[in-house]
């Protein structure tokens, strides 16, 4: 149910019950006209005030004048005892009810109404001597001010309904950006750094040794290609990675970019959210070793102990202070943590080594 039709279906309910109650009223007309004039009044006082508080309470505020319309209608609803004939406040104190729930507390409400019922019930009894009646008009009080609340509720309640799926929209949508932006730069980055590297010796190649050079432009092109299939996958929302893989890539790339790697992987069966965490690891690590290093050497380890598995690249080409960390670490921490395992970036020596944990 939306909250636009919520809002529709509960206006006519209530406007329906202010008609029913008020209409009655119209009896004293017959009774001379000044008791006439002072019912239309009446009812013309409680229907007024009886909107403006309902519009509020539809909205989930308060009307802009509150307490005085809330004192107005209890006016409106009960000075008309003292002036008509049988009283007034049994076709009026209704809707007051159902005011006093939606615009008090619950608790200073609920008291309110029953003190509301106890009056009619004593006030109806002596006036109109026939019990059924003192209990139809006194019982009337309670049941239309819960079914008032109620539907108020369901206005309220469906409005929240919508505005919290709204936010959930918002939030997948921002979630989807957030994936596309990380993917993009850990999958892309290891890439399109490995192209500039090989492009850049490709050109100096060219005049000393075409023969090589025509090879480095050969392996660009199958970076190149592989990247755009990055790409697309990011797209489509599909990045399958494997440790394994990613590791024979790793190893490819880094020596053909003149850097002796060795991998040294345990044999262990790895739930897919933890291979896929460790292979996004590896991508870092050699994005980070091409870009940020002046490595000569690589490894890649893996190690299992109680039930967990951790990975470790290390490499030889960092001196002096620590690198700071960077979108691509932060990000990696983040898929770490939501695999339940996690991550260290630290100095080792003259090198750095980067170590990621994760359930087996």
């Amino acid at each position: 149910m939306t909250s636009t039709f919520a809002r529709r279906l509960a206006t006519g309910l209530i406007t329906g019950v202010a008609i029913t109650y008020s209409l009655p009223g119209l009896v004293y007309v017959f009774m001379g006209p000044m008791y006439g004039l002072v019912a239309c009044l009446a009812m013309l006082g409680v229907v007024s005030l009886h909107y403006l508080n309902m519009r509020a309470g539809l909205r989930g505020e308060r009307p802009p004048l509150f307490p005085l319309t809330l004192i107005g209608q209890a006016v409106v609803t009960y000075l008309p005892d003292f002036l008509l004939p049988t009283g007034y406040s049994a076709l009026a104190a209704p809707m007051l009810a159902g005011a006093v729930l939606v615009l008090l507390p619950l608790r200073w409400g609920a008291a309110a109404v029953a003190l509301m019922v106890a009056y009619e019930g004593v006030a109806l009894f002596v006036g109109l001597p026939a019990i059924v009646i003192t209990l139809f008009y006194a019982s009337s009080v309670p049941i239309t001010g819960a079914l008032t609340y109620a539907l108020v509720r369901l206005v309220r309640v469906s409005a929240d309904l919508e505005e919290a799926r709204a936010e959930l929209a918002e939030a997948a949508v921002l979630k989807e950006r957030l994936r596309i932006s990380r993917d993009l730069h850990d999958g892309l980055g290891r890439s399109l750094t490995a192209i500039a590297l090989k492009g850049d010796l490709a050109s100096r190649l060219l005049d000393r040794d075409p023969d090589v050079a025509r090879g480095e432009v050969a392996e660009l092109v199958k970076v190149a290609r592989e990247a755009a299939q990055d790409v697309r996958q990011v797209a489509r929302g599909y990045r399958e990675l494997t440790l394994s893989g990613e590791v024979n890539r790793a190893v490819a790339l880094l020596e053909s970019s003149g850097v002796s790697c060795q991998a040294h992987l345990t044999d262990a069966r790895l739930p897919k959210r933890s291979d896929e965490t460790l292979a996004w690891a590896v991508r870092e690590a050699v994005t980070n070793v091409l870009r940020h290093s002046l490595a000569t050497t690589c490894t890649i380890t893996t190690s299992a102990d109680a039930g967990r598995l951790r990975l470790e690249v290390a490499n030889d080409g960092v001196t002096g202070e620590r690198a700071p960390a960077g979108g691509g670490l932060t990000s990696l921490a983040e898929r770490a943590g939501q695999a339940g395992g996690t991550l260290t970036a630290t100095p080792d020596g003259t090198g750095f080594l980067l170590a990621v944990e994760v359930p087996a």
